[in-house]
């Protein structure tokens, strides 16, 4: 009986306490980062990008390798997907060279399509339509500096993008309130800034023009600016988050960046340890064949 590939693309299409499950084994295998488990030795993970990529290029090649695994990195540009070939025979032939595949694109619908069809878990590391793995590594960031994320306000500030709209996903799993100060045409549940960052224990927010969307008009985000102001809405203690590339100065202000509740840093390292999960969820219980019989740590 052929083993159905367990992929990690969009957070509402995966059991809640599966979700939850890879949280905590985030946080486990970073209390073990200096002595990681062998988990994947003799896997391979190709990683495919349509898009530069910082964060979600090291943390994944330093995952697989520190578990033990190896990395195949390839542009679109370099494979024929991009050609004449169809996304199906693509899906195919990656699923006989690899264990898994790990894709960064603008278009969900063509990640969905490659996922129908490979026989591989393939992972979702960004599409126009959600960021999970970024929703991880910030949930893991939240808990390890404020304790257990349910009930806690997350106010978002800016663009309703991809990063928003997951984090709306991950509130009906984790059950915490997200509010959201974006421009009204965006979202029928949009807030003022004062009112969605009140009483807030964590305000973040991303760039307000992604990769491929050189050019747009961001006058209208200008308003939903993180300022020291707007933090002084938010709890003492609120956190201030930025999953990066920083446009300082325009989605957020320099102060905020230099003061007691930027966590940035300890966010984009979270990112190692969630693909580090994400791959032994999924690598875990897909029927491949590993060396290791327990992911217990």
């Amino acid at each position: 009986m052929t083993t159905q590939p367990r992929h990690f693309i969009d957070l509402p299409d995966i059991d809640p306490q599966v979700i939850k499950g890879i949280v905590q084994n985030a946080h486990r295998l970073k209390a073990k980062k200096f002595c990681p488990p062998q988990l994947f030795s003799g896997l391979s993970l190709a990683m495919v990008f349509d898009k530069r990529s910082t964060r979600t290029r090291m943390s994944f090649e330093v995952a697989m390798k520190q578990l033990g695994g190896h990395t195949i990195p390839m542009t679109m540009a370099e494979m024929q997907i991009t050609g004449s070939e169809s996304v199906e025979d693509t899906a195919n032939v990656l699923s006989r060279y690899v264990d898994a595949v790990m894709i960064r694109m603008s278009d969900h619908d063509t990640l969905l399509n490659l996922a129908e069809h490979a026989s591989i878990p393939v992972i979702n590391g960004l599409t126009d339509h959600s960021h999970p793995c970024q929703i991880i590594a910030d949930i893991v960031t939240i808990e390890e500096k404020r304790g257990d994320i349910q009930g806690k306000k997350i106010a978002w500030f800016g663009d309703y993008n991809n990063v928003a709209r997951t984090f709306e996903h991950a509130g009906k799993i984790f059950d915490f309130e997200l509010t959201l100060a974006v421009p009204e045409e965006q979202h029928a549940n949009a807030l003022s800034p004062e009112d969605a960052a009140k009483d807030a224990d964590v305000i973040v927010t991303d760039t307000w023009v992604s990769m491929g969307e050189e050019g747009k008009g961001t006058e209208k985000f200008a308003p939903f600016k993180v300022t020291m102001d707007t933090m002084a809405h938010a709890k003492d203690d609120a956190l201030f988050m930025h999953c990066m590339p920083i446009h300082r100065g325009y989605e957020v202000c320099d102060d905020v960046l230099q003061s007691k509740h930027c966590v940035i840093y300890d966010e984009a390292e979270n990112r190692l340890h969630a693909q580090k999960a994400i791959l032994a969820w999924c690598l875990g219980e897909s029927g491949v064949k590993i060396q290791q019989h327990s992911f217990d740590l």
